[in-house]
């Protein structure tokens, strides 16, 4: 079986930026005056920028209508898949959000967006579930820390993902600025969210000395993340091996190291269970999540030592229900290679495969394929 190739959403604001060559310091409010001065768009212009300096040009591009994406890249030649609606003449904020839900429905890696601090807070209005966004800058202010430094660096970036290299994933901060305010000089900022967005991976000092103890000091910090998250009202599924061991002694719960447990607001459900145990379980459509871990050397998640997550089970759960704990060193390990899944049921696996959001420490993320 093919790689899947990585899946990224398009999604461009055509009016960003306009009002900054015309004096006015943002388009909040005042579009029609910036195109009365003579403002143009150069949205296209610098994703173009970003996208020519792509090294991986076997991307699976999905984008929306007209000039919100769909223009630019059959200007480029680049095939691509057009979702969503935009409504007739000039694009606006409810384009935009309305816009990240058609693309999240499709199941993207990666929402790559071109625009201003105001589209950031649209997407904050209306994304839920994207591993990670990206930020081309467009726009006249742009004080948030979800664009990338410049179009190339945006491409430098996706390079990075699209050759196997590690990405850390972090929250950045949603801001912007009062731009009636700034128009009279005065500098007023507000936070208004924080996004998931790629950076270069910065390796945590413990991970990179080696032995068992360090390794135990990683656990600890992958255990605080996920307690810190865990829903009560959710059942969780515990995959089997040492890291999920970690999470469940850090609990202060036994745990079966070979096989698989079950947990609900940080107390013992089922231990040792079986598929036909899981299916009964799940039959009282308690929400719930698996939680997995990388075999060492290996890379699988599915399909070895944990077979009790069968094919049922996993539909059942749903696959954006699953969370993966692993260490950077771990994945480091695999030099490159994708993590693995073998349920048994092709359509399964390519329904799981894609780049993952792996939980690596306390508020650390990375970014990885699941081949």
């Amino acid at each position: 079986m093919t790689e899947r190739r990585i899946r990224i959403g398009l999604l461009l604001n055509p009016v960003a930026g306009m009002g900054g060559p015309t004096g006015l310091k943002g388009t909040d409010g005042v579009i029609d005056e910036a195109i009365r001065r003579g403002g143009e768009s150069r949205v296209d212009e610098r994703v173009e920028l970003c996208l020519n300096s792509l090294v991986d040009t076997d991307i699976e591009w999905l984008t929306l209508p007209a000039a919100m994406g769909a223009d630019l890249l059959a200007r480029l030649g680049l095939p691509h898949k057009v979702t969503g609606r935009v409504q007739e003449g000039r694009t606006t904020a409810e384009d935009t959000r309305r816009g990240v839900v058609s693309l999240e429905g499709e199941g993207i890696d990666l929402l790559l967006f071109a625009g201003g601090d105001g589209t950031a807070r649209d997407i904050v209005d209306s994304y839920h579930d994207c591993s990670a966004i990206l930020g081309v800058p467009c726009g006249v202010k742009m004080h948030s820390g979800v664009f990338a430094t410049s179009p190339q660096a945006a491409a430098g970036l996706i390079n990075k993902l699209s050759v196997g290299e590690l990405l850390s994933v972090i929250q950045a901060e949603v801001r912007d600025i009062d731009e009636a305010s700034f128009r009279e000089g005065i500098v007023k900022t507000q936070f208004y969210g924080e996004l998931p967005v790629p950076d270069d991976l910065r390796f945590m000092q413990q991970t990179k000395v080696g032995g068992r103890e360090v390794e135990e000091l990683v656990i600890e910090e992958i255990a605080a993340e996920f307690i810190e998250n865990l829903d009560p009202e959710t059942l969780y599924i515990m995959g089997s091996g040492s890291t999920i061991a970690g999470v469940m002694a850090a609990m202060g719960l036994p745990s079966t190291l070979l096989g698989i447990d079950v947990i609900k607001n940080r107390e013992i459900v089922a231990t040792d269970v079986s598929e036909q145990q899981l299916l009964k379980l799940l039959q009282k459509d308690l929400p719930a999540r698996i939680v997995v871990t990388a075999i060492s050397g290996q890379g699988h998640i599915f399909g070895r030592g944990n077979q009790q997550l069968s094919p049922v089970v996993i539909r059942k759960v749903g696959v954006n229900n699953i969370d993966i704990l692993a260490s950077k060193s771990k994945l480091a390990g695999l030099n490159k290679r994708p993590l693995l899944v073998d349920t048994g049921d092709m359509a399964l696996d390519e329904s799981l495969r894609g780049i993952r959001s792996i939980v690596t420490g306390y508020e650390d993320r990375v970014l990885y394929r699941i081949g």
